[in-house]
């Protein structure tokens, strides 16, 4: 028997084709909206992630420059005018936080020529002492580390931007004046970092920074790799060692795995929000699925009291209109699941220039919610106007002109 319900509501939905049509239009706009939102903000949030997950483990240090209360060489505090860690802070740094790792980094911008006849270009230049440069960068997209002061580290955008390959040369300095530098390894894309942005950047030795900038026992910040305790204690143990004058403070500490979770949280709320911005889209068409069904009800007014004067069951007539409704709502959805994809491939490449997570667990479970919800929203917008064609008079559905 309701194999016969089931054809009747097939029947009218293509009686009503323009009419269902644009109802089915409103669903697949509003699964679209919410499946290609969520791939975006998934989306998003796993760039993020993969760019910053190896920095997860990491607590940097860097002078304190708020306030404006440190004077010159007083208190230990830091000078507006030499916002740098001395070598004591270090040694300090570095007994607090052992077993953990203490690497001091030096850094500066410099003049430099990649080629013979090349324009001078400005790079930052970071000195790392050798023992630690695995730790910091342990990933190389070619090469080795440094194992003289004659060799250098560059950064993948660094090398790509100017034709850099392995044993390529670089001369630092105006003319050339601080000497040629080999260039032993190149590293990996790191892209967005907490301690030390080296994509556009080169790392040299510490030795060779000292000595050429005769720049010695001072840092421009210290970066602890965390391996036997929490971050969140590292920090706070830092900043009870480091600044103990509450009036007057050395260091700012960052923690990078809580800056992670601040980030995360940040863009799973920005994801949410988009995402119910696509919903309205999709009440919107619940809202013209509830008057489509009410329209349906009242045209078929006097069919309704036929069916109900021959002995069938409110039911009967009730599971009519819910199959119309889920025909369009499954139909509809099933669609704009579909254009969900090719939306998020085009929303992806557009904004964050990568694809690579459209296919993940996360975003495609943005698509079945966004489809789920465009048949359930169907289904019960579609239940009054079914309860109500179930519940009419038969005498007075027949009356009716």
């Amino acid at each position: 028997m309701s194999t016969i319900f089931w054809e009747i509501s097939k029947r009218n939905i293509r009686i009503h084709m323009l009419r269902s049509s644009l109802a089915m239009l409103g669903i697949i706009i509003g699964v679209v909206a919410i499946g290609a939102m969520g791939i975006l903000g998934n989306s998003m949030t796993q760039e993020i992630s993969s760019s910053l997950s190896y920095v997860g483990d990491s607590v940097i240090v860097t002078p304190y420059s708020g306030g404006g209360g440190g004077g010159m060489g007083g208190g230990g505090g830091a000078s507006s005018a030499n916002l740098m860690l001395t070598d004591q802070n270090y040694q300090q740094i570095k007994r607090t936080v052992a077993p953990n790792v203490a690497i001091p980094v030096h850094s500066t911008s410099e003049h430099m020529k990649v080629g013979v006849g090349s324009d001078d270009i400005v790079a930052t230049i970071y000195g790392l002492p050798t023992n630690d440069e695995s730790d910091l960068l342990p990933n190389l997209q070619a090469g080795g580390y440094n194992n003289a002061n004659s060799g250098c580290l560059v950064g993948s955008t660094f090398a790509s931007d100017h034709n850099i390959k392995v044993g390529s040369r670089i001369s630092i300095g105006t003319d050339g004046e601080y000497g040629t530098l080999r260039v032993t390894g190149i590293i990996a894309e790191r892209g967005m970092s907490f301690d030390i942005s080296t994509d556009s950047a080169i790392v040299v030795t510490q030795d060779w920074f000292e000595n050429t900038y005769n720049d010695k026992d001072q840092y421009s910040e210290v970066v602890v790799k965390v391996t036997s305790s929490d971050t969140a204690s590292v920090k706070t143990i830092i900043e009870k060692q480091l600044n103990r004058n509450t009036r007057e403070k050395t260091v700012s500490v960052t923690d990078s795995k809580a800056t992670l979770a601040t980030i995360y949280s940040t863009f799973s709320t920005v994801t949410t929000f988009v995402t119910a911005i696509g919903g309205i889209s999709m009440l919107v068409a619940g809202v013209s699925i509830f008057n489509i069904m009410m329209m349906s009800v009242n045209e078929r007014i006097k069919e309704i009291g036929i069916m109900r004067s021959i002995g069938t069951q409110k039911k009967e007539v009730m599971s009519m209109f819910i199959y119309e409704a889920a025909i369009i709502g499954v139909v509809g959805s099933l669609i704009g699941g579909l254009l969900c994809l090719l939306a998020g491939y085009v929303i992806s490449a557009l904004m964050l220039g990568t694809t690579k997570y459209l296919f993940t667990v996360s975003s495609m479970m943005s698509v079945v919610e966004g489809v789920i919800f465009g048949i359930l929203i169907c289904i019960l917008c579609g239940m009054y106007p079914a309860w109500q064609a179930a519940n009419l008079n038969p005498i007075d559905a027949l009356r009716h002109e």
